[in-house]
């Protein structure tokens, strides 16, 4: 997936949270991203991400350390 479509998709799930209090619009996409999202898609926001991750919303990018895998 390139890069420009997998940082829409992201910011249109925190666009829908926008609205809720700050830790559970975080929580919110968070959540979305690990129920909705395979595996690989997360692994590549994650990785966008640490790599400076441009143009995604600051709700995706707070979302991120909650849905890096645990180990």
């Amino acid at each position: 997936m390139k890069p420009e479509h997998m940082v829409h998709m992201a910011n249109q799930i925190a666009g829908f949270f926008a609205s809720y209090p700050r830790d559970q619009a975080i929580d919110s996409v968070a959540d979305h991203l690990k129920k909705f999202w395979e595996p690989r898609m997360r692994a590549a926001l994650i990785a966008y991400a640490k790599g400076g991750g441009a143009g995604l919303q600051e709700l995706v990018a707070a979302a991120i350390p909650k849905i890096e895998p645990q180990g």
